[in-house]
């Protein structure tokens, strides 16, 4: 059994818990999973007492604690460089590193506007022009990178880049913010993958309803 514990919240919900989730398990990396779901407007109250930032996800090894999806999924990479969680080149891993930095630090109208939600069917809701900027910089990141790799993954193979921008593949379908035909097909490519179905077909089943994370 494996010494890696990886805090998540709720799979409807939780889009920082997704990113490492996905970027481990697309890699193969042997872990455990606990989840501490948040049902109320005061997040994850039990989080607080084994997590140093009160939030998930965060990563246990043995005395160890990481919090951050990018820095978890950082640390996984250097205990098993052996398993794709970055590209094979250097330069590819480079421009990985931006555009999965560029998603942690930015972004901020999509995230609070349309929160991921595998529960929501499609519907069209009015946004604000910062939505609309950040979708198109989504896309303009997304388009450059599968022209450059030929995809069908952001640089070719699934990466730990996929597993960043994995949540916002979820925001566009539901909230109906594309119609672009490359979008779309790259956003199927990653739906497709057994990693992302897996998370989706648990996130489904859960009970928990927060209105906090509704729209």
């Amino acid at each position: 059994m494996s010494d890696l514990l990886l805090y998540i919240g709720n799979k409807n919900y939780s889009s920082w818990s997704l990113r490492p989730w996905l970027a481990m398990t697309a890699a193969g990396v042997p872990f455990r999973e606990e989840l501490i779901p948040f049902d109320d407007d005061n997040g994850n109250p039990a989080i607080k007492a084994v997590s140093p930032n009160g939030k998930v996800p965060l990563l246990v090894d043995g005395t160890l604690k990481i919090w951050e999806s990018l820095a978890i999924i950082e640390y996984v990479a250097e205990i098993f460089p052996d398993l794709p969680l970055w590209p094979e080149s250097r330069q590819d891993r480079a421009r990985a590193r931006s555009i999965c930095t560029q998603m942690a630090t930015g972004f901020p109208a999509l995230r609070n506007e349309c929160p991921m939600n595998f529960h929501r069917k499609r519907e069209i809701i009015a946004v604000s022009d910062g939505v609309v900027g950040e979708v198109a910089l989504v896309e303009t990141i997304w388009r450059d990178c599968l022209n450059r790799s030929g995809g069908p993954f952001l640089f070719g193979a699934f990466s730990a880049a996929d597993a960043m921008y994995a949540p916002v593949v979820n925001r566009l379908e539901i909230y109906c913010l594309t119609n672009n035909p490359d979008t779309l097909s790259y956003m199927r490519s990653l739906k497709d993958h057994p990693a992302f179905k897996a998370w989706e077909e648990e996130a489904l089943k859960e009970p928990w309803f927060v209105a906090a994370d509704e729209v």
